[in-house]
């Protein structure tokens, strides 16, 4: 079953299915990589303790790596 990227996927599933997402994310002041490891829970949970809460450029920005319109 393909991934849904949408603002409740989560980060470990995300980035083993696009691995660009790793720099896609960090270009966006997300760093989803911890000792080597994917952060455990979902983009919008990553992205609120960032303070991120507009979500549209980036999943723009995923689904487009990934291939989807």
């Amino acid at each position: 079953m393909p991934l849904t990227i949408d603002e409740n996927v989560r980060i470990e599933e995300l980035v083993e299915a696009l691995p660009v997402a790793v720099r896609i994310l960090a270009e966006k002041g997300i760093v989803c990589i911890r000792c080597g490891e994917p952060y455990w829970g979902t983009l919008k949970e990553l992205a609120a303790e960032k303070g991120i809460t507009d979500l549209g450029p980036i999943l723009e920005a995923l689904r487009e790596a990934a291939g989807e319109r």
